[in-house]
């Protein structure tokens, strides 16, 4: 297993919060996906040989939060 942080723009809500890490949760690969609201940073621990860094990051993009970290 492997961990990654992805630094977002601040966060606003804990309803964004709760929809990264329901939406990370359900990735083939992703053993676990934590935001730290009050730094906005997510931390996933995931098998790189099923999903990689870069994949994690488009997913979260995709939702409307800007990775950049």
């Amino acid at each position: 297993m492997t961990t990654a942080k992805f630094q977002l723009e601040p966060l606003t809500c804990p309803s964004c919060m709760k929809k990264i890490e329901m939406k990370l949760g359900k990735v083939d690969g992703v053993e676990e996906a934590r935001i730290l609201f009050n730094s906005s940073k997510v931390k996933a621990t995931f098998n790189e040989e099923t999903v990689r860094p870069e994949q994690i990051k488009e997913i979260i993009e995709k939702l409307g939060y800007p990775v950049i970290q």
